[in-house]
């Protein structure tokens, strides 16, 4: 079977953008290509330039196209506009700004939606080729930016009026190409067969208060990833998931995990509750209804419940039961996630026993759009303290 082929992120192009323009600056010349260091991973790679040109004296242009790979993405051969000029008067070396088509961040005062990896790809690209007094400032612009946001879930993470330029890393995984599911089981087993022979993955290692606890974690997309990461879960626990949850379930048991956690934002992961494990929007969605159920299940009352089912999003209703409770000193959020939570588990852990006929620890822990953790369902606390404390105790 044939891999998906990964691409690259869109800071890849914008970056790339940059370099050309810049060298348009200095050299005066087109370039058909660029060399971009990806830095995450310690990769370079050529990308193509559609064009460059120089606007005035001192100002150039680039144009890029994104190439995501084999994956079902809405930015395919977007074009991404990189302005570069020299800015003499600028505070720093390089001066990153968002212009049309890149989102606002609400919640930072309408900061650019620029984040950090997509800043420290364009500065260790840009500075080798600038001289040590110049100084300039580099303008990214998405022509389609503003549309295309509307077709996502942006908003629901607090980003308007375009797209963000994120990720912590330079390559985009196909996940939602059909032939990721093979690469994903591929990963999973190979990180299996490791930690088998490291002692850490040992089937017959059943406790989870054991020095070496076999547990997985699977981080539900590159947000999920990310924050694991800075909770220093061990990173050899890490599994990055797809859409495709049921068939990385059960192949997480066949290799002899006893506990898995599931570690993502609500939005996605409510999915689970009401037994959708294929979680592209395309195969299934039906977030508000489950979430409405489970209101209904604890007894929100029927305004509140229109209330909810009607919201734009996932976590505009999580905002709702927010305001609910400060209103009124209640405690419906964590009445409603902790059964959400559990049917999550609960849900997991039948699909598991379905197809295995075994009996597993699944515990779910869920962030909002802010990437803050509001809610662990009880077996999820028990798997990431097991977690946590194994990783501690392993580097004293």
């Amino acid at each position: 079977m044939t891999l998906p082929r990964s691409g690259y992120t869109l800071p890849v192009f914008a970056c790339a953008g940059a370099i050309a323009a810049l060298l348009w600056l200095k050299e005066r010349k087109p370039v058909p290509s660029v060399s971009v260091d990806l830095i995450e991973p310690s990769q370079i790679v050529e990308i193509p330039i559609e064009q460059v040109s120089g606007i005035k004296e001192g100002e150039a242009l680039a144009i890029a196209c994104s190439d995501p790979g084999d994956n079902l993405d809405l930015t395919r051969n977007t074009p991404i506009w990189t302005l570069v000029e020299f800015c003499q008067e600028a505070e720093e070396q390089i001066v990153i700004k968002g212009g049309e088509g890149i989102g606002r961040i609400v919640d930072a005062g309408g900061e650019a939606a620029i984040y950090s990896y997509a800043k420290r790809l364009l500065r260790q690209n840009l500075e080798p080729l600038l001289e040590q007094e110049s100084k300039i400032q580099v303008t990214i612009v998405l022509p389609e930016g503003r549309s295309l946001a509307k077709r996502t879930s942006n908003a629901a993470f607090g980003v308007v009026d375009g797209l963000s330029l994120l990720g912590t890393t330079g390559i985009s995984a196909p996940l939602s190409a059909p032939g990721q599911l093979e690469a994903s089981l591929t990963e999973l087993r190979e990180k299996a067969s490791k930690l088998r022979l490291e002692g850490g993955g040992n089937s017959e290692n059943t406790s989870l208060s054991s020095p070496q606890p076999s547990i997985l974690v699977f981080c539900v997309g590159e947000n999920g990833l990310d924050l694991a990461r800075q909770l220093d879960i061990p990173p050899e626990r890490l599994v990055k998931t797809a859409n495709w949850l049921g068939p990385m379930l059960v192949e997480a048991i066949v290799q002899g995990f006893k506990g898995i956690l599931l570690f993502g934002y609500h939005g996605k992961l409510i999915k689970l509750a009401g037994g959708i494990f294929h979680t592209h929007h395309h195969l299934a969605d039906g977030r508000l209804e489950i979430l409405t159920a489970h209101c209904a299940q604890v007894g929100l009352p029927t305004p509140a419940l229109q209330k909810v089912f009607t919201s734009a999003t996932a976590e505009n209703a999580l905002k709702y039961l927010r305001d609910l409770d400060a209103q009124s000193a209640s405690n419906w959020v964590n009445l409603v996630y902790s059964s959400i939570a559990l049917a999550i588990d609960t849900r997991s852990q039948a699909y598991i026993r379905t197809h295995t006929e075994n009996d597993v620890c699944v515990g779910s822990v869920l962030f909002d759009r802010d990437r803050q953790i509001f809610v662990k369902s009880e077996m999820g606390y028990a798997l990431l303290s097991a977690l946590l404390g194994f990783h501690t105790a392993s580097r004293n």
